[in-house]
């Protein structure tokens, strides 16, 4: 009886919520309908239905420690497991398949001195190790090929590390246009609006994600300030979300901010919004975004973000440098117009639809078709 091909799948924190995990769920489920023999190598998942799970849980001390032991212990994983085909979502050498999802560190790195007006060189021993760690997984034989979700991520990959263009796929991520569509706004605008002391009328632009340093929260309230009219609400969570709230407070902004933390479901949050606006230093394609999109909500992000590469054709946002305050200033203010929301809003739900979870797994699909027909 022939062998059924066997899948590895690489990521030290699987959370069904993660957007590596959610980019992935659908594929690897319609693989284990057509008998391919899945398995997840992970340090800790909160939920792998259907999947063969190992657990790789080297003891570590510190971020350098964790991610190299975690390394050694999917290679030892692989080299004995007898996969056909192994994908990772981390910066590891042992995998035929890379899934670029967290972008490339260089050019994050490269951004952010910019930025910052510093040296990218002057490096953590985290940011040196996860540069070494990149470095040696492009440089890899096994690797045969590169899931990009964004073609900003395979430009960066082609010129920083020469890898063949042939081998760097994009395939974008997708999202459920059930879950997420217009039909939000009837179901919780009014009821999220009363929660959070917002009139009917006023105009609200939404941020949704973590980290809010390099998502660019700062410049969104610097924007705001020069806006005259519109609340931000910001979704997610920070270990310093209390000096953004200070910032706001010091720019005048008390009355037309409003900070939610972190939210399971940020769904009602979408409905009761008028415009989403993601200021990012560096981005390579945030579920957020699509997410925001399906709503019918015109988007607001900056040319570091992969997600400024959808935004055009139809017009369903609007895209400025990153870091400028007062070109998203404008952006913002041009968004206050509600004819003008209501047209970018009709061409976002069509450009999300493009953008389907069914049509990420087709992508997926054939791309593990190809790469498995000789196996």
């Amino acid at each position: 009886m022939e062998r059924p091909l066997r899948l590895a799948i690489i990521r030290q924190r699987w959370n069904p919520f993660g957007g590596a995990e959610r980019f992935v769920d659908r594929a690897v489920h319609a693989l284990l309908a057509r008998g391919v023999d899945v398995t997840l190598l992970a340090r800790h998942w909160q939920s792998a239905e259907g999947l063969r799970t190992e657990k790789l849980d080297p003891f570590y001390l510190g971020s350098v420690w964790r991610d190299a032991g975690f390394a050694r212990a999917a290679r030892a994983a692989v080299a004995r497991g007898g996969f056909h085909l192994v994908q990772s979502h981390e910066r590891i050498d042992c995998c035929h398949v890379y899934r670029a999802g967290d972008g490339v560190h260089r050019a994050w790195l490269e951004r952010r001195a910019r930025a910052e007006g510093g040296a990218w060189r002057a490096l953590s021993p985290f940011h040196r190790y996860t540069l070494a760690a990149e470095a040696r997984l492009f440089a890899s034989p096994r690797l045969e090929a590169v899931i990009c979700n964004a073609g900003m991520v395979r430009d960066e990959i082609e010129r920083h590390f020469g890898v063949d263009p042939a081998r760097l796929h994009v395939i974008r991520n997708g999202v459920d246009t059930a879950a997420f569509s217009p039909c939000l706004r009837a179901a919780h605008r009014e009821r999220v609006r009363a929660q959070l002391g917002i009139a009917a009328d006023e105009p609200v632009f939404l941020f949704v994600g973590s980290g809010f340093g390099r998502k660019g929260v700062a410049t969104a309230l610097q924007a705001l300030a020069s806006v005259p009219a519109g609340t931000l609400v910001v979704v997610g969570g920070d270990k310093h979300a209390a000096r953004y709230q200070a910032l706001a407070g010091r720019l005048g902004l008390g009355p037309r901010t409003r900070f939610t933390g972190p939210q399971q479901d940020a769904k009602p949050f979408y409905g009761a919004a008028d415009a989403f606006v993601l200021p990012t230093l560096y981005d390579p394609f945030p579920n957020a975004a699509l997410e925001a999109l399906a709503c019918a909500l015109p988007v607001i992000t900056t040319d570091g973000c992969g997600a400024a590469e959808v935004l055009h054709d139809p017009a369903c946002g609007l895209v400025v440098p990153a870091g400028d305050v007062p070109a998203l200033a404008a952006a913002m203010a041009h968004l206050l117009d509600a004819t003008t929301r209501d047209a970018m809003g009709t061409a976002a739900r069509a450009v999300a639809r493009r953008h389907s979870l069914e049509a990420m797994t087709d992508a997926l699909l054939a791309l593990y078709g190809h790469l498995l027909a000789d196996r």
